[in-house]
């Protein structure tokens, strides 16, 4: 199942066309060898798309282009740097206001999981913007594993501490570690909401959160947790790590809004990354163009405060 945004991506946007030519057997490849073998995925769906200029950026520009504060604030270093993580094995705790406590192996998780093609707008909250095909599966299908309880009305997520592999950590850097993110359980839940395991039909680089990321494509990116090792679903709302750094400049919600500024910019337009001229610029849509698909969710907030 491919799910898209609304309004489509426009051919205009975004380069390299070329990614996305062969796409449905770069998938087949992908399942057959880097998520199958190691998990023993039995499906992988790729749907058709029904816009013929879909494209993506180019993949070299997401993979060392990123911002991974564990490992450096340089968004090249951390491409080197994120391959002295060890993410064999791996697994996911999911606790707290739950019926049923689990952990579970990338193997077992993946196994209970039917892997998709996701390809959305990612915008950063430091006004740059990509487009990525993600391959994974909805938060939904995982929580529901753990049969969360009435009670549970946030969700929040853990990254991996490992200060031997992970040099920032042994430092506070700004941020208390490990780094935490947070949503609430509607937003957590909804079909957009996706844990990532790859991108352009392989297996999720490390430097872009391997082997486990949260995506969240009308919040900004600094929401998409990655290298996720622990999901608490709770009754009160999670302190996060940019949030508890720096309350008046990254909010709790971090829903994309062009009419809200940061503090020391306008979100009014952003840079997007592998654009023909590498200075190109687009107007920045409300929750990133994806508000058909969720503006109900905040109807009754006053989206000026809550950010």
């Amino acid at each position: 199942m491919l799910i898209k945004s609304k309004p489509s991506i426009s051919d205009h946007e975004i380069t390299d066309p070329l990614i996305f030519s062969q796409r449905r057997q770069i998938l087949k490849a992908f399942a057959a060898t880097t998520l199958a073998s190691a998990a023993g995925i039995g499906k992988v769906l790729a749907a058709e798309t029904h816009d013929n200029h879909l494209t993506a950026t180019p993949a070299e520009v997401v993979k060392n282009y990123t911002n991974y504060y564990e490992f450096s604030f340089n968004k090249q270093d951390s491409t080197k740097l994120a391959q002295a993580l060890p993410i064999d094995p791996w697994s996911v705790e999911i606790s707290g206001e739950v019926e049923r406590p689990l952990r579970l192996n990338l193997e077992q998780l993946l196994k209970q999981q039917t892997i998709q093609e996701y390809v959305y707008r990612f915008r950063c909250v430091e006004a740059w913007s990509m487009v990525v095909p993600w391959q994974g599966f909805q938060l939904a299908n995982l929580l529901k594993l753990a049969k969360p309880l009435s009670s549970a009305r946030y969700v929040k997520f853990t990254t991996l501490f490992n200060p031997q592999a992970m040099p920032n950590q042994l430092t506070s850097s700004g941020l208390n570690w490990p780094y935490t993110e947070g949503l609430r359980i509607d937003e957590a839940t909804h079909p957009l909401t996706i844990l990532a395991v790859g991108m352009y039909g392989e297996s999720l680089p490390k430097q872009n959160g391997a082997p486990l990321r949260l995506i969240v494509p009308w919040k900004y990116g600094f929401k998409s947790i990655k290298a996720i090792v622990k999901i608490e679903l709770l009754k009160d709302q999670p302190a996060t790590a940019w949030n508890q750094s720096a309350p008046n400049e990254y909010g709790f919600y971090a829903n994309v809004n062009p009419a809200v500024a940061h503090p020391r910019w306008s979100q009014h337009s952003e840079r997007v990354l592998g654009s023909s001229f590498f200075t190109a610029r687009r107007e920045t849509e409300l929750f990133n163009g994806y508000g058909d698909q969720v503006a109900d969710l905040y109807r009754d907030m006053d989206l000026r405060r809550f950010i």
